[in-house]
């Protein structure tokens, strides 16, 4: 059997010098844009050497910031960044979403080539996310649908479902790029279609010696946090919160980084929570770089599609992750690994120990190849596009309520292969199910019929 590899992290280090934004004309009246005087101050920060560029207790309404070497933006206790939910401030720029390169909106919070950057202390990250998010009908009561729809925008009928979008051209915008996805990558069409590329709430992309500790991150017009091609990262003691009902609102999504230690935080989203990713189909393998080397500790996740998630977008591959002590409190599932044909890549080496649920009304562990976003299913594929799972161990699971206990559907290409679980208890009445699974090796399975 396999070992983890351990591994170090290292972590930024600061000068001793304090930039506080109301010396650089931010007004504090959750108004007025502080845009300017907060990207000033960090510009002078690092141009003076780098140090610490403080948020104080206060409503700062801001458009985009951008983060710089050897910077750590410190919100004080009492403070909150309230972005902009104006569309027109945040401009196109090519990026990869969803593990794609595609063009999207700016992230409201970003860096990008940077060295030594931190966020740090007790105050509150806002990404103003339902202005931005479509909202299915049913995932509201019908009072909070109705005063939703009271504010204008536009309704789409979807089958049996209504989807409320904040502008028309929204609607017509998905319809455009789920029938053509690689319109994507057009940015003439990209910027007809501006309202609708929503952005991930804090984006860093081949940054190293991060550090994201303290704050809260929530109501994201996307993704929360999506750190990308970066390398040694520590976030801890944070908290990441969006709508349960919000799209795509997936709270930290790990994408081809390597080295981070993820630590004492708490995640109450609408998507995924804790997700390790790494590109999708072609532009992920042609990138080719996997998320590895990653320890995930002591974390706490309410709701959310998954708790600890691995996918569907790993074409880059994912490998030596170890997870150990986290508690799932109500999300749709516990252990959620998922992929699809056309994916291609290799997840390997993932341990995990030490896990409590409660509260799943799916599966507490699954594996599905079958994940019905873009599959190829039933298309003539190569094997470069089939993905493989193998090397996971995962021991000591208590769950006390699941809907299904353990479910592994694999791929009649390459199954599921070389699982290890052992000193697992779940109470459930479902039964355990494999498909195309090979090497699945049980010790000390209970499960309790309720």
């Amino acid at each position: 059997m396999n070992k983890f590899k351990d591994f170090t992290v290292k972590e930024p280090v600061f000068k001793n010098a304090e930039y506080n934004i109301k010396d650089f004309g931010a007004v504090a009246d959750g108004k007025t844009d502080v845009s300017q005087s907060i990207n000033n101050a960090i510009n002078t920060c690092s141009e003076k050497g780098g140090g610490k560029v403080v948020v104080p207790q206060g409503i700062w309404f801001s458009g985009p910031i951008e983060l710089k070497s050897n910077v750590n933006l410190h919100l004080e206790s009492g403070s909150v960044i309230l972005f902009s939910d104006n569309y027109k401030d945040y401009p196109l720029i090519y990026t990869s979403f969803e593990g794609f390169f595609m063009y999207r909106c700016v992230s409201p919070l970003y860096g990008k080539d940077l060295e030594n950057v931190a966020v740090t202390g007790k105050g509150v990250i806002d990404g103003n996310g339902d202005a931005w998010r479509p909202v299915k009908d049913w995932k509201l009561t019908e009072r909070a649908w109705k005063k939703l729809t009271a504010k204008g925008g536009y309704v789409e009928q979807s089958g049996d479902t209504k989807i409320w979008w904040p502008f028309e051209i929204n609607a017509q915008a998905d319809a455009h790029f789920k029938k053509e996805p690689s319109a994507y990558k057009d940015k003439e069409i990209c910027q007809k279609y501006h309202p609708y590329l929503r952005p991930a709430l804090f984006n860093l992309t081949k940054c190293k010696n991060v550090l994201i500790e303290g704050v809260t991150i929530q109501n994201s017009p996307a993704w929360a946090l999506h750190p990308w091609l970066c390398e040694d990262i520590t976030i801890r003691n944070i908290s990441i919160r969006n709508p349960w009902y919000s799209q795509n609102g997936d709270g930290l999504d790990l994408d081809s980084c390597k080295n981070a230690l993820i630590v004492g935080s708490s995640f109450d989203v609408g998507d995924d929570a804790i997700c390790m990713k790494s590109g999708k189909n072609e532009d992920g393998r042609e990138l080719g770089v996997p998320t590895e080397n990653v320890k995930i500790s002591d974390c706490t996740v309410f709701h959310g599609h998954g708790g600890f998630v691995v996918g569907s977008e790993m074409s880059g591959g994912i490998k030596n992750v170890y997870v150990k002590n986290c508690l799932f409190i109500g999300t749709d599932v516990g252990l959620r690994f998922k992929s699809c044909l056309g994916r291609g890549g290799v997840v390997e080496d993932i341990f995990i120990e030490d896990i409590n649920m409660t509260n799943i009304p799916g599966e507490a562990i699954i594996f599905t190849m079958g994940y019905d976003m873009d599959t190829k299913e039933g298309q003539e594929v190569s094997l470069e596009e089939v993905p493989e799972f193998k090397n996971i161990y995962i021991s000591d699971v208590v769950c006390t309520s699941a809907g299904k206990p353990i479910t592994i559907s694999g791929l009649p290409q390459i199954p599921v292969h070389h699982v290890y679980m052992s000193n697992i208890d779940i109470v459930s009445e479902g039964d355990i199910k494999e498909s195309y699974a090979e090497n699945i090796v049980k010790e000390n399975i209970n499960i309790v019929r309720k």
